[in-house]
């Protein structure tokens, strides 16, 4: 796959997902598909309710895209996580919309169903992921570090969990968690087209651009938001792509943003129940931002530096 493919094939994906974006916003306002807004999140949030949810259903376009411009099994891999992962976050989001108050799919559910797309991804990890790759942590160059199978699987696995539902914690804010992505799904376009692994090159290329035409109507003031839909398809395909190119262990370095985000839960959490005392104002950390008095549109823009300098970081460390 040469440079003028994946050029060709970043304008498709970002010019379908910027012509379908219109249609698809109509198409959730008829089906009365709006966002209700979390009763815990800051108060400047309550304006949000009413504004369409599910935008995440344009990621699908780049998916599709990526899998006729280069259907090999590395991307039908990646493409069926994604979808899988997806299609756990369209029940989530349809649940949260018809039952009101966002009683969507509680998190042991959640956790659970996309614990078994990870898990069956990794089954067929022998046809999706290459012989190279498979039991590869870390990859620099023509170097490898390899650990035993076992422990790759079940990091693998850690990996696409944790990845699917820290994207979702960091989808907060206008344009935040799909900003954010951009720079990590580069880094892995980057290390599979190096490898010669192309079908990681192919969908993140193709997912980025989707998500970059996303972007048009989820800036601030966001016209869509991606739910659960989008959220949990982004970290699922990030985390695979992490897989395929055997570099697992960079995720947390390039995905840096997202796992800040989830590490202030966790915190916060841990805190409060053990000393009934805060860490932060708000989590995940975007809201401390928030309650600091940043305005949402200067969160945003620092998470989406830190987001790049990160994977910039990665990407020399993998060089």
């Amino acid at each position: 796959m040469n440079p003028l493919q994946l050029a060709l094939l970043f304008a498709a994906a970002f010019a379908a997902s910027v012509l379908a974006g219109g249609p698809l916003i109509a198409a959730l306002k008829r089906a009365s598909l709006r966002q209700h807004a979390y009763e815990d999140a800051p108060k400047t949030h309550a304006k949000k309710t009413g504004t369409p949810t599910m935008g995440g259903l344009l990621f699908g376009l780049g998916v599709l895209l990526a899998v006729a411009w280069h259907p090999d099994a590395v991307t039908l891999g990646l493409a069926l996580l994604g979808i899988s992962c997806g299609a756990v976050g369209f029940v989530d989001d349809l649940r949260s919309i018809r039952l009101g108050r966002n009683r969507g799919l509680g998190a042991r559910e959640k956790f659970a169903l996309t614990g078994i797309a990870g898990a069956l991804y990794l089954a067929l990890a022998g046809a999706f992921v290459p012989a190279e790759a498979r039991g590869a942590l870390l990859s620099f160059g023509g170097w490898a570090w390899y650990a035993p199978l076992w422990l790759w699987y079940a990091l693998g696995l850690i990996a696409i969990v944790a990845t699917t539902h820290a994207v979702n914690l960091t989808d907060g804010l206008d344009g935040l968690a799909a900003g954010t992505v951009l720079s990590p799904l580069a880094v892995f376009a980057w290390l599979g087209w190096r490898a010669g692994t192309f079908g990681v090159t192919a969908i993140d290329v193709a997912l980025g651009a989707a998500t970059l035409g996303f972007l048009v109507f989820n800036r601030h003031p966001a016209r869509v938001f991606m739910g659960d839909t989008g959220a949990l398809a982004l970290g699922g395909i990030l985390a695979g792509s992490a897989l395929a190119t055997g570099n697992v262990l960079l995720l947390p370095l390039v995905g840096g943003v997202f796992a800040a985000e989830t590490l202030s839960v966790i915190l916060q959490v841990a805190s409060y129940k053990t000393t009934r005392k805060r860490i932060f104002r708000m989590s995940p950390l975007h809201h401390h931002f928030e309650l600091a008095g940043w305005p949402e549109t200067k969160v945003t823009r620092r998470f989406w530096t830190a987001s790049a300098l990160l994977s910039l970081a990665g990407a020399a460390l993998a060089r």
